[in-house]
């Protein structure tokens, strides 16, 4: 359903829509489908929208990896999203599972598994799907990018 909250004009006089987005990245950092999420993100929040939640999903935890290093040449897509969220103070969940499958750790997962260092840090924080399904939820708009 539409939230039909309207706070304020559109430029042609009428109401504005606002809309709630919850977005869900799926992609590794240097995929093209990532750059688009972030791009898209971008526009929603320049567009006057909200964004609910941002949840990385399967290979899109990679984004918030702080262990990534960008070649000199090349954009720097998961520090790009780490500013963008710090920027806009967004709420930027990272699923748990998938983190830990893919050796992403916060440092009390780090601790508790016994590894010697974590590479996950703020503005991302680690948990379950249960997040994705009630960003579904307050969202009028659920967007994913990259493969499922």
């Amino acid at each position: 359903m539409i939230n039909e909250t309207c706070t304020g004009e559109a430029r042609f006089g009428g109401p504005f829509l606002f809309m709630k987005f919850a977005i869900v990245v799926f992609s590794a950092p240097h995929s093209p489908s990532s750059r688009r999420a972030l791009r898209f993100a971008e526009a929603v929040l320049s567009a006057h929208h909200e964004i609910t939640r941002l949840f990385f999903y399967q290979d899109g935890v990679h984004n918030a990896s702080s262990s990534i290093v960008t070649p000199q040449d090349e954009q720097d897509w998961a520090g790009q999203w780490g500013l963008f969220i710090q920027q806009n103070k967004l709420d930027s969940v990272v699923c748990i599972s998938a983190a830990l499958r893919r050796g992403i750790l916060s440092s009390e997962e780090a601790h508790r598994h016994g590894r010697q260092s974590a590479n996950l840090y703020e503005p991302w924080q680690l948990s379950g799907l249960g997040q994705l399904h009630e960003a579904a939820q307050e969202a009028d708009r659920l967007i994913c990018f990259g493969d499922i």
